[in-house]
C-alpha cells in the first residue's frame, strides 16, 4: 500500500476537490513504505469469494493515485490465473464529495453500468476534471454517457447502496488501512510499497504465500490419519 499520513490524505482531498473545480492540480507523492512486501493483519477478515484468492481494493474514484493506479491493477489482473479474483470496495472517509463518489460506484454496480463508466468516470474527474459532486450532477453524466440516469438516481438514493457506502467506510478501520489505494490479499495480507509497480510485485508475493499455504492445508486434509 502506498504509505501516507493523515496531512498526506487531506492533501489528496484537496487535489480531487481542486479537480472538481476545473483547477489543474499534481497529485501529491506517497510517503516511503516500510521495505516489507505486506503486513500480516492481526486479525484476517472473511472473504466474499469462496475457492478463490481475493484481492481486495480499498479506492476512491476521487483519489489521484487511485486513478493512477486503475490501469495498472486492471493490466495486472488480466494476466492472473483463474484462482484470483478482484473485489473493490469504494471509501468516503467520511468527505462529502468523496462519500457521494462512493455511492455512484455501488448505484452504478447496482444498475449495471459499472463495466461501461467505471474507468470513464476516473477520466471525468482527473482528466476531464468535471465537477461530478453530488446526485443530481452525476446522473447527468450518467446519461450523458449511455446510462440510465433514472435508473442512477433510484439506486443512489437506495437503503442499499447507503448501507454499502458506511460499511465500506467502517472495513477501513477492520483493514488498518493508512491510505488508498490499498491492496488486501486474502482478508489476510495488507500490500505495501513505495509505488503502485512495487504494490502490484508484492501483492504477487503475498498470493504465492497464500497459495502455498492453501496447497499444504489442502494436503493434510486428505492425508490419511
Amino acid at each position: 500500500m502506498l504509505l501516507r499520513t493523515s496531512a498526506s490524505r487531506l492533501a489528496c482531498l484537496s487535489v480531487v476537490l481542486s479537480l472538481m473545480a476545473g483547477a489543474s492540480v499534481a497529485a501529491q507523492p506517497a510517503a516511503a513504505g516500510t521495505g516489507q512486501p505486506y503486513r500480516e493483519l492481526a486479525t484476517p477478515q472473511p472473504t466474499m469469494s469462496p475457492g478463490k484468492i481475493e484481492v481486495l481494493e480499498f479506492f476512491s474514484y476521487g483519489c489521484p493515485h487511485c486513478n493512477e493506479f486503475y490501469p495498472l491493477l486492471n493490466a495486472w489482473l488480466a494476466k492472473q490465473p483463474k484462482d484470483i479474483v478482484l473485489r473493490r470496495e469504494a471509501v468516503g472517509f467520511g468527505r462529502p464529495a468523496w462519500v457521494n463518489l462512493a455511492r455512484a460506484y455501488y448505484a452504478l454496480k447496482a444498475t449495471g453500468d459499472l463495466p461501461q463508466l467505471d474507468g470513464a468516470l476516473f477520466h471525468a474527474l482527473h482528466e476531464e476534471q468535471l465537477p461530478l459532486v453530488d446526485e443530481q450532477s452525476l446522473a447527468d453524466w450518467v446519461g450523458k454517457k449511455g446510462g440510465d440516469a433514472g435508473k442512477f438516481t433510484a439506486a443512489y438514493t437506495s437503503f442499499g447502496v447507503n448501507n454499502q457506502t458506511v460499511q465500506s467506510d467502517a472495513m477501513v478501520q477492520k483493514y488498518t488501512i493508512e491510505g488508498i489505494p490499498a491492496l488486501i490479499i486474502d482478508g489476510r495480507y495488507l500490500v505495501l510499497g513505495d509505488s503502485h509497480e512495487e504494490m502490484l510485485a508484492n501483492a504477487d508475493k503475498a498470493i504465492a504465500v497464500t497459495r502455498a499455504a492453501r496447497k499444504v492445508a489442502a494436503a493434510k486434509a486428505v492425508k490419511p490419519q
